[in-house]
Parts: C-alpha cells; structure tokens; sequence
C-alpha cells in the first residue's frame, strides 16, 4: 500500500514552534538531503513564511523560494495559501490574486493548498482558477474545528464544491490538533466514499492526539499526511516523520521514504532546535501537550505568537486567562475556525479582553471588518449585541468582499515606484506595504554600499 508523506519543517513546523524564524541561510545546507529522502513534497513557502522573511529576517520570499527552487530538483515544492488573503490579513482584489498564484508558480511552486479561514468557498475560487490555469497541483483545503454547525455532513459538502472547482486533491486541515482518531477515520472515510480526489491530512499535537489521529486516517484511506522532522515535531507542531515512517513501514505501507536520509535530517536540525532552545526563540510551553486546547482550539501558531505578545506586555503568566476567554470570543463571532487570520483576530480580542478587564472594551479593526463581512460569511450566528454594538444600524456585506474592490496592480506599481524591481516586488508591497517598503530601501543601500565597496577595492 502506497502512502505518500509531506515534510513541513521548512514552513508549518518552525511557523509552529519558533514563529517563523528559521533563515535560509541556516537550512540551505539540509535542502539536498531533504531532496533526496523520498518525501512526496516539501512545504516551504506560504503561511506566516512570507511576511517573517520581508519583517524579521531581511529576506526577499521570493528569492528564498527560487533559491529553494535551485536545489530541489526531484521533490514537488509546496505552499499554503489564504485564498483572497494570499499572505497577508486581508482581502485582496482579483487581479492581485491571480497574479500572486502565477508568480508563486512561476518561481517554483508546484503543490498549493489553499483555504478560506471561514470555509467560505467564494473565496477560493478565484485563487484556485488561477492555479489550475498556472498547471500547479491545487489542494483544496477544510478548516477542520468542532461546533454546534460544524458537522460531518458539512465537511462532505464542502469536498464535493472543491471537487466541482477542479481541486485535485482535499486537505482536512486541522490547525488546533482537535480532531481525535475517530473523527479522523470517519471523515477520511465519508470524503472518500463522496468525493473521487485523493485525500490529504493536516494536524498537529498540541492536544497529544496527532500521531493517533494520522494514524486513524491512514486507515480510513488518507492518501497524504503532514509530518515535522523528530526535532521540530510534536508540540504545536506536527507528528514526527521518523516515528511514523517506521510505524507505517511495519503495517505495510510503502512510503517511498529513506530512513539514512531521514536520521541525516534530523541530525542537521538538531543544532538548530538547541540553539532556538538556548535564545528562548523556541518556548517550552509550545513543545508541551496541552489538553486544554481540546477546548480552547487554539493553532500551534496562534499559541506561539500569543506567547510572544504577552511576553512583551510581561503578562504571560494570564495566558490561561486568555486561552479561556478565545472560545468565548468564538463563540460571539458565529464560530469561525481559528486559522489565520480569524486565528489573530479572535486571539488579539481575547488577550484584549482580559488584559483591558472588560469584554470589548476595544474592538480590533479586524474585528469590526470581519462584523462588516469583509472576510465572508460568519459559520454561524454571530451575537447580536456585540453586532449592534460595533455597526450600529450598518449592514453587512452579504456579497463576496472582494465584488466591491477595485483592481490593485497598477495602483500599487504607481504608488510603490522604482523600489519594486519586478511584479514581485509590487505583490510583496501590496501584502505588506510598509514593511515591504523599509526592505526595499534596506534592499537599495546594501546595494550601494556593495557598489561603493568594490569602487574602493579595486582603487
């Protein structure tokens, strides 16, 4: 039995454990080995990778996947993609959708999965049209999360509209670790008796549930699963590949993987993990099991960027406070699943909320837009006092958000100038128009001071 394994420690693990801070520079040495260990892809680029490479680590995303690009020659590279999101917090116009899609594949992107944080389809349509006309492999994505309107049935539905779009694949994305083994082998078996797509599995051990939960759905016919190195598994992170390679090896799966290749990986890594231990860069308290989030549903992201907020307001010890306020706040919202970016934006009100002693106190920009529609369609209902409270006599936007904006390139490509160089340069200001801006002008002076040092030498 053939079953093929995604490596995500070039993007979901380290976004998981250590907020995205892994340089190229310090895995550029592991990316042939991790070329030829076997694994069916490699996810590397996508989620919160994009705005850490412009904002913490002085790197152009772009060149960081064609430099991936360069090395990876035989495994298929893999992105994760917010639907009319992309990268960033927002919805964007359609023509800076499609746009983003064709460069992504253009500079190396061969698999994306793509997800609407609602589970509202209308916005992935546009993104996954461009895909399949760009040739890359589109894997359409379920926010996997447990509520009163959460059911079986509605997971069904939303892998047949998937099917329908021309997605070649269904990935239950499960970002909080919640779904138990059960739920995972019921799932993977209603989807694969409806739907005629292969089947992709996306969890993460926050809860302990992971490896059982991966487990369960091989067994009910999963076609892929997500795993993390050993060293950068468990946790908010994924299962271990080692670990579940050798499980699936004993029952007779085949999965292509070599296991010298994977020990070789492991131990590149290892350094890493000990030094982001060392900086503090990676907390104990996303490394534990925490059967709270059973309950709170928070992603391994989420907890880790909670985390870090806190940390710098000195009030980490109330993080039990705020993971107990986040379900709350789910709860008034209409039960949206926390994936990025309703993730942030439920963990901001919560951790505001508390901190503030007094339940929307202050309401986030973000909040107020999601109120307004912006993001799409709530799951369920949304409470109406903290709907009158916010919008007044306002309606919502029953519309798709992104029918009323107008088209982006060519305002962005006027207002950014000669510091974009490329269609690239002009998508990564339109996702993060500041921080894009502040790299470019970086970008420009190490440039000259480059040019003025080879004057100087060769003087």
């Amino acid at each position: 039995m053939k079953l093929n394994i995604t490596e995500t420690v070039l993007r979901d693990a380290q976004q998981s454990l250590i907020a995205t801070r892994m340089s190229f520079e310090q895995f550029k040495e592991a990316l042939e080995l991790l070329d030829k260990a076997g694994y069916y892809s490699l996810e590397c680029w996508g989620g919160a990778t994009f705005d850490s490479c412009l904002r913490f680590l002085d790197e152009d995303p772009w060149e960081r996947l064609r430099l991936i690009r360069a090395t990876v020659k035989n495994t298929k590279l893999q992105m994760l993609l917010r639907g009319q999101n992309l990268l960033g917090y927002k919805h964007y116009p359609d023509d800076v959708v499609r746009a983003f899609v064709r460069k992504s594949v253009e500079n190396g992107i061969d698999i994306i999965r793509v997800f609407d944080a609602l589970n509202d389809l209308r916005n992935v349509e546009v993104a996954v049209d461009e895909a399949l006309k760009a040739g890359a492999h589109v894997s359409g994505a379920l926010c996997y999360t447990t509520s009163p309107i959460h059911t079986l049935d509605m997971f069904v539905e939303l892998g047949k509209q998937l099917e329908k779009m021309g997605c070649h694949s269904i990935c239950i994305k499960d970002m909080a670790g919640i779904m138990t083994p059960k739920a995972a082998f019921d799932l993977v078996s209603a989807l694969k008796k409806n739907v005629s797509l292969p089947v992709v599995v996306h969890t993460h051990c926050t809860t302990g549930l992971g490896s059982m939960t991966v487990l369960k759905a091989v067994e009910a016919g999963a076609d892929v699963i997500d795993c993390a190195v050993s060293c950068f598994s468990g946790g908010t992170s994924q299962p271990p590949t080692e670990s579940m390679f050798y499980t699936l090896r004993e029952m007779g799966y085949e999965t292509g993987l070599d296991a010298d290749k994977l020990k070789e990986i492991n131990d590149f890594f290892k350094p890493l993990q000990a030094e982001a231990l060392k900086s503090g860069l990676l907390n104990p308290i996303v490394m534990n099991t925490d059967t709270d989030a059973l309950t709170y549903q928070v992603p391994g992201g989420m907890l880790s960027n909670l985390v870090s907020q806190l940390t710098m307001q000195n009030a980490l010890d109330r993080l039990p406070e705020v993971l107990r306020e986040v379900p709350r706040v789910r709860e008034d919202l209409g039960y949206p699943p926390l994936v990025t970016p309703s993730s942030q934006m439920v963990g901001v009100q919560a951790a505001q909320n508390v901190l503030l002693g007094e339940r929307y106190k202050n309401v986030s920009k973000e909040i107020k837009a999601y109120l307004r529609g912006e993001y799409g369609t709530a799951p369920g209902k949304v409470d109406e006092t903290l709907l009158k409270k916010v919008l007044g006599d306002e309606k919502p936007i029953t519309c798709r958000f992104a029918d009323l904006l107008e088209p982006g390139m060519e305002k962005a490509k006027a207002e950014i100038g000669d510091k974009a160089k490329s269609v690239e340069d002009v998508l990564s200001y339109v996702a993060f128009p500041q921080v894009a801006e502040k790299f470019f002008d970086k970008r420009e002076e190490k440039a000259r001071n480059t040019v003025k040092y080879t004057i100087t030498a060769i003087d």
